[in-house]
């Protein structure tokens, strides 16, 4: 059992100018024990790269990220976050996330498929009529995912495009300051609350009327607690979607082998979205620390109370111990346990309508766009949380 004493790494390793998985990690995996990685912002932190390490962390009680409030946890960007239910624990992390999950268990989101598919075929008709070069993200992915989760909390159409600035700025790393950001995060609250008050007068059959109905009734949730929730849901709703679909083509088309075979065998898109999941990594770096409530040894290293863990998924998803030919993308791939959706507690509570709309999106695009290519240069998102193109021009 180890206890490193070595000067911190500077992190994050992945560039945020394509898709790539940094060596470092490939190093750090191959390194006994764990590594001390410094972020820009806050107290250096131990770094998990290894599945089997992930895991621990990610699933153990003895983790906690409730701890990070009382911490200067470990961030690329200036303002501090309270990131709601996702720096809770259990028993507060539980109470919340109840109220919401009957909305995502997989037969509820299956019942979605149709107004998703009819969706993607509508965006996908309207691309080809107005012609190549078209912009994958602006015309295709990014309303697929806003338009499905405003529809379940009742967000009104027209009020779509105005979320677009806060949930940059929400998931923005370093490009805002302490207090841009709060102001930012500020209005949209403001706005949530104000949507709430009118789902309050006029009661809907959707989500947000049925956390209304908990705070107001059944007092389960403080009124902060419902418009951050209501935040939260629409922001993860949508954006880590919006950025894997052209994630996942220009990793397709990086694989045009796989690709054919995907055009080949339509039937194996779930699957293929199984396998693009674990193998393209999403973020510029690990973020949402563990805290060590206890000492506790991972991978060979002693972890001490109140220290924080950041847990590398797309390291941890490439790791050759847990998966065979962890470096190639295999479309055909079974058993594919990766943590694209986290692990534990916090596992993804949307993940049945994020693989919905990933299957949906891809698989039509594939069947619709034979000769399809990018047609110009990818603008990339930067200093984001997530990292992907925000242009993409294709054609077909």
């Amino acid at each position: 059992m180890t206890q490193t004493e070595n000067a911190p790494l500077a992190y994050p390793f992945n560039s945020s100018q394509d898709l790539a998985l940094s060596e470092a990690y490939d190093r750090a995996r191959d390194t006994p024990g764990l590594l001390r990685v410094q972020m820009a912002y806050g107290e250096p932190a131990w770094l998990a790269t290894r599945y089997a390490d992930a895991r621990l962390v990610l699933g153990d009680q003895r983790f906690s990220r409730a701890m990070g409030l009382e911490h200067d946890e470990p961030r690329a960007s200036e303002a501090r976050r309270d990131s709601g239910i996702l720096s809770m624990d259990p028993p507060d992390h539980t109470r919340l996330r109840s109220l919401v999950a009957k909305a995502f268990t997989v037969r509820q989101v299956e019942k979605l498929r149709p107004q998703v598919r009819e969706l993607t075929s509508g965006l996908l008709d309207a691309m080809e009529a107005a012609g190549a070069p078209a912009d994958l993200v602006d015309l295709y992915a990014l309303p697929i995912p806003v338009a499905v989760i405003c529809r379940l909390l009742g967000v009104p159409e027209e009020d779509r495009p105005r979320f677009r600035e806060w949930s940059d700025a929400a998931l923005s790393t370093s490009s805002l300051t302490a207090e841009e950001f709060l102001r930012n995060r500020d209005e949209l609250r403001a706005y949530m609350a104000k949507l709430i008050d009118g789902h309050r007068e006029q009661p809907r059959d959707d989500l947000m009327t049925a956390l209304i109905e908990a705070r107001d009734h059944g007092d389960r949730l403080s009124e902060l607690e419902l418009v951050d929730l209501c935040v939260g849901i629409l922001v993860a709703g949508h954006e880590t979607t919006a950025t894997q679909i052209p994630n996942f083509v220009l990793t397709l088309l990086d694989h045009p082998g796989e690709l054919q075979r995907l055009r080949e065998k339509p039937e194996l898109i779930g699957g293929a979205v199984e396998e693009l999941l674990r193998f393209v990594p999403l973020g510029s770096g690990a973020g949402m620390p563990r805290y060590a409530t206890e000492d506790v040894e991972v991978g060979g290293t002693l972890v001490r109370a109140g220290e924080p863990v950041l847990v590398a998924i797309g390291a941890a998803n490439r790791d050759a111990l847990r998966f065979s030919d962890a470096g190639t993308l295999d479309l055909s791939r079974t058993s594919n346990a990766h943590m694209g959706f986290g692990h534990g507690v916090h596992h993804c509570l949307g993940a049945p309508l994020a693989r919905l709309e990933l299957q949906e999106a891809i698989g039509a695009l594939v069947a619709r766009f034979p000769g399809l290519r990018v047609a110009g240069d990818v603008t990339w998102k930067t200093e984001m949380l997530v990292r992907g193109p925000r242009v993409l021009p294709v054609a077909w």
